[in-house]
């Protein structure tokens, strides 16, 4: 691709960051900062572990490990588990982005930034796009986004003083709020409704026996019970 091609479509992804997906991970990471603050965390550690961890689950995981004198060992592998979702969710993204021009370290590079809401976002309107332009522009919105909430979180965290821990604790379930009725919204077949639907039943229930591994087996259960309803619904 064209450093002018590559550029047209950056920043055509860039201009979706004015968007209600993009400021409702804005608002969490306010959040985030707030209790990152309350965790002990300095503003530059902040921002160090919102960039490099990125998926906002998996930075509250770490939060709530220093707040919980958790070792660094079971915070690792809370992390890996929490983390353990984005690999379908790359894995179906991926293919999309792929051309004649990317090279494998174009792709690894736009894997390190998928998380829910550039997953959501991207799967929604990448596939519409001509297939040359499909990795500039969803670097534009999500590395560039990444780049926002790194700031923002280390902003929040600076000026937590002024936001109440009710407060901070309510901005970070924007995004889990904002993915649920978005994947409900982008939902085309039944199996999509029962995923969904299975999810919410078997989350809460997960979370009171197996907090530590309730997404691996909401998913895991959840996902089967769908493809198996789907697959008898098909045979009668």
């Amino acid at each position: 691709m064209g450093e002018k091609a590559f550029s047209y479509w950056y920043w055509q992804g860039v201009r979706h960051l004015l968007s209600i997906p993009a400021c409702i991970l804005m608002m969490s990471f306010v959040g985030f900062g707030g209790l990152s603050a309350e965790a002990g965390l300095t503003p530059s550690q902040t921002m160090v572990l919102a960039f490099t961890t990125w998926a906002l689950p998996s930075a509250v995981v770490v939060v709530g490990a220093v707040l919980n004198d958790v070792p660094f060992y079971a915070t690792v592998f809370a992390v890996v588990l929490a983390s353990v979702r984005l690999m379908p969710m790359t894995m179906a993204l991926i293919p999309f982005l792929k051309s004649s021009q990317t090279k494998t370290w174009h792709l690894v590079f736009a894997s390190n930034f998928i998380a829910i809401t550039a997953w959501v976002f991207a799967m929604r309107l990448v596939p519409e796009l001509p297939r040359e332009g499909r990795f500039a522009f969803f670097i534009g919105f999500a590395f560039t986004l990444a780049i926002i909430n790194t700031c923002v979180a280390g902003l929040a965290n600076y000026f937590s003083a002024s936001l109440p821990p009710v407060a901070s604790a309510a901005l970070v379930f924007l995004t889990p709020i904002y993915f649920l009725l978005s994947m409900t919204a982008a939902a085309r077949i039944k199996t999509e409704y029962w995923a969904i639907g299975a999810g919410l039943v078997l989350g809460p229930a997960f979370h009171l026996i197996t907090p530590e591994t309730d997404l691996l087996w909401c998913g895991l259960l959840g996902g089967s019970f769908a493809y198996l309803i789907n697959l008898f619904g098909k045979r009668t």
